[in-house]
């Protein structure tokens, strides 16, 4: 931790919380001369204090150690190059539509890397006048399923949460072409393009 910039962060975040040190040093019990010090970048918060202080800005404490937040450049608008995460201790599925930092059940998740399906992994899309007919060949088992399909046009993302032993059988509105992303408990995410026939 480098305490100037964390003392500059601190400071940062405490006025755009609208906060005088006073006010701070209340919240997390500690006195205003302490803040003050931080601030000056003359010590750094004692551990303890970190989740305290964290929780006053509505930040975390990796922001706080790293003494700067990351801004993220703003999303263009197209719905394709959204990232998942899948946390592999309780299944949640997360998306974004940037880099971000994803962490669950105490791990840091990576974004998900979607590679083109080869035949024998490919979802059965079928058109039934008008709607795209899901479906999959997939065993789905609790060792190995599909934990969710993916809908993503440029503008638009619909999912479908799946679980073992269920089959696929998703029915969505027939857009323009788009991509469908599926991740496979074992496989990882999968993707083909669809499009409709003219």
């Amino acid at each position: 931790m480098d305490q100037i910039k964390t003392g500059e962060l601190i400071k940062q975040l405490r006025i755009k919380q609208g906060l005088t040190q006073k006010q701070l040093a209340e919240r997390i019990n500690v006195s205003d001369k302490a803040v003050s010090k931080w601030e000056c970048g003359n010590g750094c918060p004692d551990v303890s204090l970190l989740t305290a202080l964290a929780d006053a800005f509505g930040t975390d404490v990796e922001v706080l150690l790293s003494g700067e937040i990351d801004r993220n450049e703003k999303e263009k608008g197209n719905m394709k190059r959204l990232r998942f995460y899948v946390c592999k201790e309780c299944g949640n599925i997360i998306t974004a539509a940037s880099d971000v930092s994803v962490t669950c059940c105490g791990s840091r998740l990576d974004p998900l890397e979607a590679k083109t399906a080869g035949d024998g992994e490919k979802l059965i899309v079928e058109d039934i006048g008008g709607e795209w007919y899901i479906t999959s060949d997939h065993a789905m088992t609790k060792e190995n399923y599909i934990s969710f399909v993916a809908y993503l046009s440029d503008s638009s993302v619909m999912l479908f949460r799946q679980y073992p032993e269920w089959a696929v059988n998703i029915t969505l509105p027939m857009y323009r072409s788009g991509t469908l992303l599926w991740y496979s408990t074992t496989e990882g995410l999968l993707c083909r393009d669809i499009i409709p026939r003219r």
